[in-house]
Parts: structure tokens; C-alpha cells; sequence
């Protein structure tokens, strides 16, 4: 009984920590990939450091672009939890 209010209540927490505990590595991962990527086209095509500058941003947006649509995401399922478990909006039916 405990536990069912206890997995009710998790799963009603909205945007949780634990949801996005991982984003801090994905971003660096992102953006060391894309770090070690340029350098490497630049080592092979003899540019100085074009490339690891390049990667260095590319990793960075794909990593900005990557948080923006997971936070997007749970911020629209908290939303639509929320407008669920509160049911008709008695306003509605008046205008």
C-alpha cells in the first residue's frame, strides 16, 4: 500500500534530478569527441588548428541542442501530467 503512493508520487515529481543526471557528461563527451575529431583533420590535412576550433563549437551546439530538447520534453510530459491529474477546467464550459 506504502508503496504504491511511494511509485505514484515519483512518477508525479515532474522534472526530477535524476532525469538529467547524466546530461554533464553527455555535454563534455560531445564536446572532447568533437575536440579529438578536429584535431585529427587537422593533423591529416596540415591546417593549425582550425578544425579542433570548429569541433570544438560543433560538439558544443550539438550538446546545447541535445539538453534544449530533453528539457523540452520533460517540461512538456510534466506539463501534461499536471493539466491530467487536475482534471476539467471548470472554465471551460462558461465562454
Amino acid at each position: 500500500m506504502e508503496d504504491e503512493k511511494r511509485s505514484k508520487q515519483s512518477s508525479r515529481k515532474g522534472l526530477s534530478g535524476g532525469d538529467f543526471a547524466g546530461v554533464g557528461i553527455q555535454f563534455a563527451a560531445a564536446i572532447i569527441v568533437f575536440l579529438f575529431a578536429g584535431q585529427w583533420l587537422d593533423n591529416r590535412l596540415g591546417t593549425n588548428g582550425l578544425f579542433t576550433i570548429a569541433g570544438v563549437f560543433i560538439g558544443a551546439s550539438a550538446a546545447f541542442y541535445n539538453m534544449y530538447r530533453k528539457i523540452s520534453a520533460a517540461q512538456k510530459q510534466d506539463d501534461e501530467e499536471r493539466s491530467a491529474n487536475r482534471g476539467p477546467d471548470p472554465r471551460d464550459g462558461q465562454r
